[in-house]
């Protein structure tokens, strides 16, 4: 199993930045690519990122691109997504995700394992 925990969220204004970690622990090795999801207020989980598991190549939104930057340590075995230029859109609960085979990047059923969130809320 596999078990994924997020930190790195919280409360900034428009403009400011934030890094989010997702630190992978568990009793099984997840040679996984690592994705970020989000979900805000009555709306569905949008993807935002995704990761290799080499880290050799990157997926974004494009509401994100070029203010978000995805990336990873294998050996500390962590994820982090650094969010830039943060605009009050970007306020919702962030996820992260793992998978062993990611064929569709922004299908929420591609991924095996889920964390259970943090928040990000940005003020105008």
């Amino acid at each position: 199993q596999v078990q994924l925990v997020e930190s790195g969220g919280g409360s900034v204004q428009a403009g400011g930045s934030l890094r989010l970690s997702c630190a992978t622990a568990g009793s099984t090795s997840c040679n996984c690519a690592i994705g970020w999801f989000r979900q805000a207020p009555g709306k569905e989980h949008e993807f935002v990122s995704l990761i290799s598991w080499k880290g050799d190549r990157t997926w974004y939104h494009d509401s994100v691109k070029g203010r978000f930057t995805i990336s990873r340590d294998n050996a500390n075995n962590t994820a982090y997504l650094q969010m830039n230029g943060l605009k009050p859109e970007d306020t919702a609960v962030y996820y992260c995700a793992a998978g062993w085979y990611v064929n569709v990047v922004a299908r929420r059923r591609s991924y095996d394992y889920w964390g259970q969130g943090t928040q990000v809320t940005v003020s105008s």
